[in-house]
């Protein structure tokens, strides 16, 4: 695996992981239980992801995930509760998959991948709660739902074609910015608005 393809998987799971950690930890060991993918050898790390403990632990968590991401205002509770640990994850995530030798290549994955893993936390975090806000309930299933399967299709493609990954992972990392962003313009109006 080359470079472009490294950073495309690095960067695209900790994207994913933003949204969904135990489901990304869990597919990204159950393919390699499978062995649907092969490892290079710089890659072995990854290995400890095929665990069977490993694999019943996020196999939980990507359950409970699911069902609390369906529930109104219980949805923003878990994302206030995982906005320490999917960020953690998804720069562990990133680590794993570049594994550089270099200490200071590690600090910068580790960076970068918490990072990415924080802004779609955050994109993903600020438009529930807006969805929250709306007064029907079946909104917030329908983007729950939105989510798993967006969640499913880069996963499936990250692993399928990393080149391809990274360029969706861009795409996401823009729009995740700007979802952010105005985000928290909404907030600034509204604290403003209040004064």
């Amino acid at each position: 695996m080359g470079i472009i393809e490294l950073l495309g998987l690095a960067g695209s799971v900790s994207l994913i992981s933003g949204w969904r950690l135990y489901l990304t930890v869990f597919v990204t060991g159950l393919t390699m239980r499978l062995q649907w993918i092969s490892l290079p050898e710089n890659l072995q790390m990854l290995d400890a992801f095929a665990n069977p403990w490993v694999l019943a632990i996020s196999a939980l968590g990507a359950v409970a995930e699911f069902f609390a991401d369906k529930i109104l205002w219980l949805d923003s509770i878990w994302d206030t509760i995982h906005t320490a640990i999917r960020p953690l994850g998804g720069a562990l995530l990133a680590l794993a998959v570049v594994d550089a030798g270099d200490p200071a290549w590690q600090v910068i994955v580790f960076l970068l991948g918490g990072g990415a893993a924080m802004i779609s936390h955050s994109a993903k975090a600020g438009a529930r709660a807006l969805v929250n806000t709306s007064p029907e309930p079946v909104s917030n299933a329908v983007v729950s739902t939105g989510e798993d399967i967006a969640t499913g299709g880069l996963l499936f493609l990250t692993f399928a074609n990393p080149v391809a990954a990274l360029i969706i992972a861009s795409v996401m990392l823009i729009l995740c910015i700007f979802l952010v962003y105005k985000g928290y313009r909404l907030w600034r109006q509204i604290v403003s608005g209040g004064s």
